[in-house]
């Protein structure tokens, strides 16, 4: 896992950058499972749990250095797009993912249909939401 950037109150993560490798839409559906649990036991400013959105979607990008002086690595694409528009249209405290995403993980996690959402720049997305680890599944390191 590659964190990329905090912007705002959100935190961009990828898996397979700056390496490939097969199981990275594995590795992040774990780490956003396991977020979401944690952030059920933190406690916010307000004495309520913090509650996150998350949004997952996966497909080619493009990554590199951008910088003279202060170097930042970034990531750019249509799958950046999507996965931040996942998120934004997402509700708290769960993960929403798009139909790549469940049709590469849906073996092994549970999904629960969100259907179909509007999404600026691409029209009607199917959605779903990510709840949780079918018993085989394990952790990827």
């Amino acid at each position: 896992m590659e964190k990329i950037k905090t912007i705002g109150d959100a935190y961009m993560v990828a898996g397979g950058i700056p390496r490939e490798r097969p199981n990275h839409a594995e590795a992040i559906a774990n780490l956003a499972l396991d977020m979401i649990e944690v952030a059920k036991l933190t406690i916010g400013p307000d004495a309520k749990p913090v509650q996150l959105r998350v949004g997952i979607h996966t497909g080619p990008l493009i990554a590199g250095v951008i910088g003279q002086s202060r170097f930042l690595y970034d990531l750019w694409g249509d799958t950046v797009n999507v996965a931040s528009r996942m998120e934004s249209l997402g509700e708290a405290g769960r993960i929403q993912v798009t139909e790549d995403v469940y049709r590469r993980l849906r073996g092994n996690y549970n999904f629960e249909r969100r259907g179909e959402i509007d999404v600026k720049g691409k029209g009607s997305m199917a959605t779903w939401y990510l709840t949780g680890r079918q018993p085989a599944a394990t952790i990827a390191e």
